[in-house]
C-alpha cells in the first residue's frame, strides 16, 4: 500500500533469487478453473485498486506481515468484496485472522480452494476451509503462471510438505498429515514450460525421499536450467550420488538449516537430520561438486549462552559456508515452540510486525534480549566483513559462473539487510 518505494536496483536484487509474490499465490491462481478470471498482483511493482470489482480476493501471508493484511483485507471487505485468507499465519491463527475475512483458508490451500470457490458459487461459503489430503496419482497443474515485474528466476514445487516436525518452524501450520511427491514426469514438463533458465525449488527439503530425487534429477539433465533448492545435512553428508546428480542437473547451491552448532540444541527442537559430525562432509561434498552452501542458523534457543555467537562464527568460517542467513529465534503461532512458551508466560509481544525472525519477543533463558539481538548483529558484522567477504566471494570463483553469481548476489542483499539491523 502506498508509494512503491523500491527502486530498480533493489527490486532487480530482490527477485533475483526468489519469486515475488509467493509460490503459493501462483499455486492458487494455476489450479483455479478456467470459468473464473484470475490477477495475480505484485505489489512491488503496483499499487491495489481498491475499487476494482473483484468477487474474491485472496490474500496469502505469514506473521510479520499480518497487520498490513488485515489492514488491506479490511479496506476491501468495506467496498463489500468478499476476502479470503490463507498462509503461514492464518493457520496458526485461524480464529483471528477470520475477523478481518469471509473465510479463512487452512493449511495447504489448493484443494481447499476449489471447494471455496463451489460453495462461493452457492451463496454457501464456510467460515473455515481445512486441507484437502493430496492422493499419490494426483496431477497438480503447472505454475508457471505470468507475473508482473523483473522476474529472472522461476518457481517450482516437486514436493508438499516435510515429515520432520521442527517445534520452530511454521511451516507445520500449513502441513497436511501426509507427505506428497508429484509425479516426476509432471515436474519435468512443468520446469521445460518455465520460460526462465534460473529456478527455485521450494520444497522444503529435496532430502526426504532420495530415491525420488535422484530420479527427477536424471531427467533434468540436459535441460539447461540451473537451480537453488533445500536439502538436509545428513543426506548431503552420505548421499554422494544424490549431490553429484544435483550438479549435472544444474544445481547451483543448497541451502541448509545447520540451526546450531550445539548438538544438544539441535536434538531439544527435534531436527533429527542434524548430527554436528555431518556437517563438514556435507558442505565439502558440495563444494567438490562446484556448488555453493547457504547456511542457516538460528539463535536464542535456551541451551544457547553468551558464547554461542564466537563459537557458530568459527565453525562456519572452518566450514567455509558461503552465504548464511543469523535469525532470532521466532515462536510463530501455531508452533509447538509458541504454544511452550506461551504456556510459561515468556512471550513478550503479540505484535506481529515484531515477528520477523530480526526482533525479540520473548524472553531468552540464558541471555536478555539485547544480548541476543547485539549477538545476531555482531555475526552479521563479523561474517559480512569487507574482507572475509572478498575472501568467500574469490574462493567461489572456480565453482562457475553461476554459483558466484549467486553468492555475490545473496552477499550484497545480506550486507544491505545488516545496515538496515544496525540501524536499529
Amino acid at each position: 500500500m502506498g508509494k512503491n518505494k523500491y527502486g530498480f536496483f533493489d527490486k532487480t536484487l530482490l527477485t533475483s533469487f526468489s519469486i515475488l509474490p509467493t509460490l503459493h499465490a501462483r499455486q492458487i491462481a494455476a489450479i483455479t478453473p478456467d470459468k473464473h478470471d484470475t490477477y495475480v498482483l505484485n505489489e512491488r511493482y503496483e499499487e491495489i485498486n481498491f475499487n476494482e470489482k473483484y468477487d474474491i480476493v485472496l490474500i496469502n501471508f505469514s506473521t510479520g506481515t499480518a497487520d498490513s493484511a488485515y489492514v488491506i483485507a479490511d479496506k476491501f471487505r468495506k467496498n463489500k468484496i468478499t476476502v479470503v485468507l490463507s498462509g503461514i499465519h492464518p493457520s496458526g491463527m485461524p480464529k483471528e485472522a477470520k475477523q478481518h475475512a469471509d473465510s479463512v483458508l487452512i493449511g495447504r490451500a489448493e484443494l481447499s480452494w476449489l471447494k471455496l470457490l463451489d460453495d462461493y458459487e452457492q451463496n454457501n461459503l464456510k467460515p473455515f476451509y481445512h486441507p484437502i489430503k493430496y492422493s499419490r496419482d494426483m496431477h497438480l497443474p503447472p505454475t508457471n503462471v505470468k507475473l508482473t515485474g523483473f522476474v529472472i528466476t522461476g518457481a517450482i514445487e516437486a514436493t508438499r510438505g516435510c515429515p520432520f516436525r521442527c517445534s520452530f518452524c511454521p511451516e507445520g501450520t500449513l502441513m497436511d498429515v501426509n507427505y506428497f511427491e508429484r509425479p516426476v514426469d509432471d515436474v519435468i514438463e512443468e520446469i521445460k514450460r518455465i520460460p526462465q533458465k534460473t529456478i527455485m525449488f521450494y520444497d522444503n527439503s529435496l532430502t526426504v525421499n532420495p530415491e525420488y530425487t535422484k530420479k527427477l534429477f536424471k531427467k533434468m539433465i540436459g535441460l539447461k536450467k540451473h537451480f537453488f533448492c533445500n536439502g538436509n545435512v545428513d543426506v548431503l553428508a552420505e548421499d554422494l550420488e544424490l549431490v553429484k546428480l544435483s550438479k549435472k542437473a544444474g544445481c547451483v547451491s543448497w541451502l541448509i538449516g545447520f540451526e546450531s552448532v550445539n548438538q544438544e540444541t539441535v536434538d531439544i527442537v527435534g531436527k533429527k537430520t542434524n548430527k554436528i559430525e555431518y556437517y563438514k562432509k556435507a558442505v565439502d561434498n558440495i563444494h567438490k561438486n562446484k556448488m555453493a552452501v547457504v547456511g542457516e542458523f538460528i539463535f536464542g534457543f535456551d541451551t544457547d549462552t553468551p558464547d554461542v555467537f564466537d563459537e557458530t562464527l568459527k565453525v562456519i568460517k572452518d566450514l567455509q559456508i558461503d552465504v548464511a542467513d543469523f535469525c532470532v529465534l521466532t515462536p510463530f503461532p501455531g508452533t509447538p515452540l509458541y504454544k511452550q512458551l506461551e504456556k510459561q508466560g515468556r512471550l513478550l509481544t503479540k505484535n506481529w510486525s515484531e515477528y520477523t525472525l530480526k526482533n525479540i519477543v520473548f524472553e531468552p533463558k540464558n541471555m536478555t534480549p539485547e544480548e541476543v539481538l547485539a549477538g545476531v548483529k555482531k555475526m552479521y558484522r563479523e561474517f559480512y566483513s569487507m574482507p572475509y567477504t572478498i575472501k568467500r566471494l574469490v574462493r567461489c570463483i572456480k565453482r562457475g559462473v553461476y554459483p558466484f553469481f549467486m553468492v555475490a548476489n545473496r552477499n550484497i542483499i545480506a550486507m544491505m539487510n545488516s545496515r538496515q539491523l544496525f540501524k536499529k
